[in-house]
């Protein structure tokens, strides 16, 4: 097992967690539960977890892709940019869950507006994880780039040309 593959094992837990955690988090305000809050706590903190695994394994499987046909170093520097930033806001997101258990434990009075903060920081870290989450799967999978749909056939897939061509006539 490489880098490459223990990236896509860990990579989408803080993209998946993270949404379901916010709608676990919705779900605990509405019902003014503290058990259902804190489970969405334990699912930022797992997920900022995974994170920082995604992060220990991106350069080693940036670099077993960056020579293939169709990927390069310009979007794996802009995947590993969207990356870091989610990374960060991941790592506030897990500290402040960390506060909310907390405080939800001690029945502390500024526990609503943890949970407050922590739904925003949720709601930011949502929208990183869509930007991410694309600019990671457009490095292999070109169907979903902007520019495959005008690009010429040679740029998209420079191997095995011909046989395209064959079944593009």
């Amino acid at each position: 097992m490489n880098d490459a593959h223990l990236h896509l094992l860990v990579n989408h837990f803080p993209i998946v967690g993270t949404i379901l955690g916010l709608g676990v988090l919705m779900a605990g305000m509405i019902s003014k539960k503290d058990a259902v809050k804190n489970t969405a706590n334990y699912l930022f903190i797992v997920g900022a977890l995974f994170a920082l695994a995604s992060i220990a394994t991106g350069d080693g499987a940036a670099e077993l892709v960056e020579d293939m046909p169709n990927v390069g170093h310009k979007i794996i520097h802009e995947h590993e940019e969207m990356a870091e930033n989610f990374a960060v806001v991941m790592y506030i997101l897990g500290l402040c869950s960390l506060l909310g258990i907390y405080f939800n434990h001690k029945n502390h009075v500024k526990a609503k507006l943890v949970t407050s903060i922590t739904l925003i920081i949720a709601v930011v870290a949502v929208v990183f994880s869509t930007l991410v989450g694309t600019s990671g799967g457009e490095i292999r999978h070109t169907e979903i780039r902007t520019d495959s749909l005008s690009a010429p056939i040679d740029s998209i897939n420079p191997i095995n040309n011909n046989k395209r061509i064959k079944y593009l006539n």
